[in-house]
């Protein structure tokens, strides 16, 4: 049985991709309120809203690899460590602050986007059976859209806080620069 981490981690490329891309949100037709409730029951147990966390996890852990490469055979070993130890930091410090915005996003999102999805494709008994978590064809059909889903999600995730995300993250690759300049400065 694949985790939910593991699924997360295989749509990640996607919706790094896919936030690049325009997309259409799914049309919404009305759903009956048992229906809306068992869609609500799904999403509460699946939490697709940290999939705008994970969007940010790639660049900013591809920021700290760059500049533990940098520093690698550039920098003394003391100045090196502690050069890293601050990038570390700063980007501990820019999830912290970027992951509740990302979240945000998500969770404003979800209803408009995911929820339409879920509640278009799947009966009522289906959704009965993915909230029993049951070894069904009904799960390998929710995993199956788990792509189109966070694609969705984070393309509306994206457009909704790259005005505040992007300058954060022009920001933190700045401090990782001076800092990776300092370190190797003689």
């Amino acid at each position: 049985m694949t985790s939910t981490n593991t699924l997360y981690k295989r749509g990640l490329l996607l919706l790094a991709l896919g936030a690049a891309c325009a997309g259409a949100q799914a049309a919404t037709a009305p759903v009956s309120p048992a229906k809306q409730a068992l869609v609500d029951q799904v999403l509460k147990l699946w939490n697709p809203d940290y999939i705008g966390q994970s969007m940010l996890q790639v660049p900013v852990g591809d920021a700290v690899q760059q500049a533990r490469a940098m520093l690698q055979g550039r920098a003394a070993p003391e100045k090196r460590d502690a050069a890293m130890n601050d990038i570390v930091g700063e980007a501990k410090q820019f999830m912290a602050e970027a992951t509740p915005i990302t979240k945000g996003s998500a969770d404003k999102l979800i209803p408009t986007t995911i929820a339409p999805l879920l509640a278009e494709r799947y009966t009522e008994d289906e959704l009965k059976q993915l909230i029993a978590i049951l070894e069904s064809p009904v799960k390998k059909k929710f995993e199956a859209m788990l792509p189109e889903m966070q694609k969705t999600l984070g393309e509306g995730v994206a457009a909704d806080t790259r005005s505040v995300i992007d300058p954060k993250l022009q920001g933190l690759k700045e401090k990782i620069g001076l800092r990776l300049r300092t370190a190797v400065t003689p």
